[in-house]
C-alpha cells in the first residue's frame, strides 16, 4: 500500500509506495502557526494518520467545497477578490484521521474533528512555504493526481523536519491499529 509523508519543515509531501521508496513529490503550504494538535490552534497536527475519507471524485478543478461540499461554485480570480479572507478549498479533498490517542486523536487534540484536510488551493496560493490555517494545502493539478493514487486507508505520516526525515527510502508507514 503506498503511504504519505509530509515535512513541515520543508513543506514538501511525499507519496511513497510499500517499500518506502519515494514515487513522487509534492510542495505543500502548512499551517502558518506551525505544528500542533489543539482544537482552535489553526496548526497542522503532527503524528501518525489515515486518509478517512475522499472527497471531490469527478468534480471539474477549481471546485469550491464548504464543509465538505460542492458549492456549484468554480473559483476564478474574481471570485477570489469578492471574499479575500475566505479559505479556499478547492478540487479535490482527502480527510485525515489521527491515530494517537491523546497526540491527534479524541478530546481536543483530534484531527478528523478540527477538519484537518489535504486539498486544493487557488493557483495564486504560495506553495513552499507556511500559509494554511492547519490544512495542507497543495496545487490542484497535485491533489487531482494524489487522490487518484491513494485510497480511503492510506496511512500519512506529519513530520516537523528534525531528523532524517529526507526524500528517498524510509520505512512504509502501516495503518492504524
Amino acid at each position: 500500500m503506498n503511504s504519505i509523508r509530509i515535512n513541515i519543515a520543508r513543506q514538501k509531501l511525499e507519496l511513497r509506495d510499500g517499500s518506502g521508496k519515494t514515487l513522487r513529490q509534492y510542495s505543500v503550504s502548512t499551517a502558518k502557526n506551525g505544528a500542533g494538535e489543539l482544537n482552535g490552534s489553526f496548526c497542522t497536527p503532527r503524528g501518525r494518520h489515515i486518509v478517512r475519507a475522499k472527497i471531490g471524485r469527478g468534480f471539474p478543478v477549481d471546485t469550491v467545497f464548504v464543509g465538505r461540499r460542492p458549492t456549484g461554485e468554480l473559483y476564478t480570480d474574481s471570485l477570489g477578490a469578492q471574499f479575500p479572507d475566505r479559505d479556499w478549498m478547492l478540487t479535490r479533498i482527502l480527510w485525515l484521521s489521527g491515530c494517537e490517542p491523546g497526540l491527534n486523536r479524541l478530546g481536543d487534540v483530534d484531527t478528523m474533528r478540527r477538519y484537518i484536510y489535504i486539498h486544493g488551493s487557488p493557483d495564486s496560493i504560495e506553495m513552499g512555504v507556511p500559509g494554511s490555517i492547519g490544512c495542507i494545502r497543495m496545487r490542484n493539478s497535485d491533489i487531482v493526481e494524489l487522490f487518484d493514487l491513494v485510497e480511503t486507508g492510506t496511512p500519512v505520516e506529519i513530520v516537523e523536519g528534525q531528523g532524517n526525515e529526507g526524500p528517498g527510502v524510509g520505512p512504509a508507514l502501516e495503518a492504524c491499529d
